[in-house]
């Protein structure tokens, strides 16, 4: 049965970034009990015998069968507060056969701790598991349009680098980084480059 501290369960391998998020949930709320686990084998059991708040799943956990998870939640507990952390194939595929699943997020796994932090946060805040997800644009969903290497050319933004070393350190020419800036400010919605690396830095789209 539901209790009124909030609670989560963290399905991951113990890496920085598992660290990471662990960090800044406890961070942005205290009182939350999380149970951790990085043995595949448990994960299945744990999600479907026991209520959570918010389940968070590492897609490349090893062990895991991320398909007959998802399965054996959407029968269960379709109405679970669910974040899939997975490569863009695996995000593509089970995003599109989980469809109807109303409180389940699918997102890219180089999404930075904070974003996602902040993208749950109204999760761990809201009502009862039956009850909708809050409506809000959550920092993750901008951060997950980048690409991988848009993310690259904006962490040396944020370290201000300029255009030429951008383009000495990854290995492409300059013309590309400009293309890969003017998408970033794009996406960001942002006009300036310090405006850029602001955001980036507050949002926690660069470690």
């Amino acid at each position: 049965m539901p209790t009124s501290t909030p609670t989560a369960l963290v399905a991951a391998a113990p890496t920085l970034f598992r660290q990471g998020l662990l960090a800044v949930l406890r961070e942005q709320c205290p009182e939350l009990a999380i149970t951790l686990t990085a043995d595949a084998s448990e994960v299945e059991q744990l999600a479907t015998h026991h209520f959570y708040g918010l389940l968070v799943l590492e897609g490349a956990l090893p062990g895991l069968n991320l398909p007959h998870v998802l399965g054996r939640l959407r029968q269960a507990r379709p109405s679970q507060r669910l974040l899939v952390l997975a490569d863009a194939r695996t995000l593509a595929h089970e995003a599109g056969l989980h469809a109807g699943s109303g409180a389940w997020l699918f997102v890219p796994s180089h999404v930075p701790p904070h974003a996602l932090a902040a993208a749950i946060a109204p999760w761990l805040a809201a009502g009862p598991v039956g009850s909708p997800p809050p409506r809000v644009l959550p920092p993750y969903a901008i951060a997950g349009r980048f690409s991988r290497r848009e993310l690259e050319v904006l962490r040396l933004v944020v370290a201000d680098c300029c255009n030429e070393e951008i383009a000495n350190r990854l290995f492409i020419n300059v013309r590309t980084v400009e293309s890969h800036r003017r998408n970033l400010l794009q996406k960001a919605g942002t006009r300036t480059l310090v405006g850029l690396a602001a955001r980036a830095v507050r949002e926690g789209w660069v470690a």
